[in-house]
């Protein structure tokens, strides 16, 4: 894999790149894009956004190319939303799936991008994003969308036990309304048979504000069609880390997906947590994000892969005040490794940072076809 960062002064915005290049075979890209604030509004910054991208996708790597998803994390969904979706037609009309949720980069800027592009694939790989309900509360509104997107994916001759692989569920005020959603995913897990004692699915549960005043959880998924469960593997690191229903919760602190010419290694939301559930170093950043860092490297490690293989990370923060010290700490382990931080407070308050992140290694198995 191959990082650089590209920084475009006349624009004052720059790309953070991934390019995971193996020779003959499908190329894979992630990027994460910053905009510089220059005292301008939401608008200005997002056309500078957009220039910034039409230089990215000119680039050699990126033509034979294109965008698959795209998640915006923005400082106003509600108001912001309305600017951002003419723009975003062409995309969608493309085939890419967009995301917008509410998690303001905590660089100044009102927007920061996730770009994620592919030479193509030997699978069929379905994402979904946005999905919102209006019904009353948490708890009903996620029983709503888990409920819409099994039906997607029984359209497209799939389920969730098989075939999904990544959620993300956005919870508006996620310190009083995270229960709810909770609950409403593990009966409807239970119900679809994911258990203690089969599997669950890598997710991360964070606040995050839908675009859509009246929701409450917005949903973003990611499922594979034509996947082997046994090119699935779902990682533990049982010396850092418990089995999230110990403390009541149904998803997998990562999974990892073989295929004949790589791996794919994909870590849910993880913060500093020890072995038996508990919250370590309350009230210490620093000490939380070095064991957080350890926990995510040990998952990564039990899938034979390390920190020089993170194509992307996103980080969650609680409280503003904590960037500077956490945002000089990324900057010197993570030198090349897109990343962003956000303003998102974790589901439990005394959780001071999460992060989740992508991996992308060249350990294939044969008796699978390549990505």
């Amino acid at each position: 894999m191959t990082k650089q960062k590209i920084q475009w002064q006349d624009l004052h915005t720059s790309a953070e790149i991934s390019l995971f290049s193996p020779d003959g075979k499908n190329n894979e890209m992630h990027v994460i894009m910053h905009v510089e604030p220059c005292n301008d509004n939401f608008s200005e910054q997002w056309q500078r956004l957009i220039k910034s991208e039409e230089r990215l996708l000119s680039m050699p790597d990126s033509q034979n190319l294109r965008k698959v998803f795209k998640r915006l994390l923005v400082s106003d969904a509600t108001n912001q939303s309305s600017i951002l979706t003419p723009t975003l037609q062409h995309d969608i009309q493309s085939g890419c799936v967009v995301s917008i949720i509410q998690q303001p980069p905590l660089d100044g800027s009102k927007i920061a991008v996730w770009l994620y592009l592919n030479s193509g694939s030997n699978y069929e790989h379905h994402w979904v994003a946005n999905m919102v309900s209006e019904e009353e509360g948490s708890e009903a509104q996620t029983h709503e969308l888990l409920d819409k997107y099994e039906k997607i994916l029984c359209d497209k001759g799939m389920n969730i036990y098989d075939n999904c692989l990544r959620t993300w569920f956005y919870v508006r005020d996620v310190d009083t309304r995270y229960h709810g959603m909770v609950v409403a995913r593990r009966e409807n897990f239970t119900a679809n048979g994911l258990t203690s004692k089969t599997h669950y699915i890598a997710s991360t549960g964070i606040c995050g504000t839908p675009s859509n005043a009246k929701s409450i959880v917005q949903l973003d998924a990611y499922a594979i069609k034509d996947i082997n469960p046994q090119q699935i593997h779902y990682l533990y690191a049982p010396t850092h880390l418990n089995p999230t229903y110990e403390y009541g919760v149904t998803f997998e602190r990562g999974t990892m997906i073989e295929y004949g010419d790589r791996r794919h290694v994909i870590i849910s939301g993880t913060a500093s947590i020890n072995n038996k559930g508990e919250v370590m170093h309350c009230g210490d950043i620093i000490k939380q994000t070095k064991r957080m860092w350890e926990n995510v490297e040990t998952l990564l490690n039990e899938a034979e892969a390390s920190f020089n293989d993170v194509a992307q990370i996103i980080v969650y923060l609680r409280d503003t005040a904590d960037y500077a010290i956490v945002k000089k700490m990324f900057e010197e382990r993570f030198t090349d490794t897109p990343y962003v931080i956000t303003l998102a407070p974790v589901c439990r308050p005394a959780w001071l940072i999460e992060m989740e992140c992508i991996a992308i290694t060249q350990k294939g198995n044969g008796k699978y076809k390549n990505y």
